[in-house]
């Protein structure tokens, strides 16, 4: 008797979820994994974090999704620890040892070393990312056995935190605490620290500690979020104007919300704002209604990504009860 499957009846979702990837799925594993634990219609990313990293990696839902592209600009901070005196063919422990070096450094030597690279520093694509070439991802191109040329790329590197620290032993090891700009390889900077000290190294652990505005202790796993009854997996979903925090607010009367909402600019005395968030009347319930994101330039408030109705009577009708 051949099983049936049983088709998920999709609905709309609208939000972030903060999720604690775990070590193992790739990024977009585990979007799949969460929009069906949510029975979500429609989900993104923003951003990837590889299969062997952890931590937070925001997940956007319905139309959170119009704002994911905002997100890639935040600078990240990562836990990781560098294996010093062994290369391998992917800067990181899913690779295959490729040199190998005594570790004769010194603590002083490291500290001078983990200098030079903090502020602004260049680096060189690995081959195993997701950067594309001539429509191709570069990490397909090194499975074939190819390297292509990459030119370098401007980083930087706000804060190297050394946490701890091994040079003896069977696996001599810096423990690091770093924060970068958006596009930084942390994988390509272990490898970079352990070419500089003279031994080599690649990443044995990699874990995103936070990214903009979130962190892991805001993060719920996979595993936390499927034990949860059905209806209470939406309460872990921030509302779509948190991947708006730095931008500044601007409230429409009713007349005004209605046109901003028909991509019609509105004309105000508002400062130049490169980011607006724009709101219109309170719900019923007091809560706000985020219409979608503007510029303002000339006393003009000029429409970006917008909110449909649709949606904005969505998330009405699905927010949680306002707690007395």
């Amino acid at each position: 008797m051949q099983r049936q499957s049983t088709r998920v009846q999709r609905r709309p979702v609208h939000g972030v979820l903060l999720l604690d990837k775990p070590l193992g799925l790739s990024s977009n594993q585990a979007l799949q994994k969460a929009k069906w634990l949510l029975r979500a219609e429609k989900a993104g990313h923003t951003g990837t974090l590889d299969p062997l990293a952890s931590g937070v990696l925001p997940l956007c839902f319905g139309a959170a999704t119009k704002f994911s592209q905002l997100h890639l600009d935040a600078d990240k901070t990562y836990e990781t620890v560098v294996r010093l005196g062994i290369t391998t063919t992917t800067a990181d422990a899913e690779g295959d040892v490729v040199d190998t070096r005594p570790v004769t450094c010194t603590p002083g030597q490291v500290v001078e070393v983990l200098d030079r690279f903090m502020g602004p520093i260049e680096q060189v694509p690995p081959m195993h990312s997701a950067l594309k070439r001539d429509g191709k991802p570069l990490y397909e191109y090194a499975r074939d056995g190819e390297t292509v040329e990459r030119e370098p790329r401007r980083v930087v590197i706000h804060d190297i935190e050394l946490l701890d620290m091994s040079l003896a032993g069977d696996a001599p090891s810096l423990r690091l605490r770093v924060c970068c700009s958006k596009g930084t390889y942390i994988r390509t900077l272990g490898e970079d620290i352990g070419r500089a000290l003279g031994c080599g190294g690649h990443l044995i652990l990699l874990r995103r500690l936070a990214t903009g505005p979130f962190n892991d202790g805001q993060c719920i796993s996979l595993t936390e979020l499927e034990a949860l009854p059905e209806a209470d997996r939406s309460i872990r979903l921030l509302p779509v104007q948190s991947l708006l925090p730095g931008h500044a607010r601007v409230t429409l009367g009713p007349d005004d919300a209605g046109r901003f909402l028909s991509g019609v600019r509105r004309r105000g005395e508002w400062p130049d704002q490169a980011q607006v968030a724009v709101y219109g009347p309170p719900a019923a319930d007091g809560s706000e209604v985020l219409l979608g994101s503007a510029h303002v330039a000339g006393g003009e408030l000029i429409p970006g990504r917008l909110l449909s109705p649709i949606e904005i009577q969505q998330i009405q009708e699905t927010s949680p009860e306002p707690t007395p």
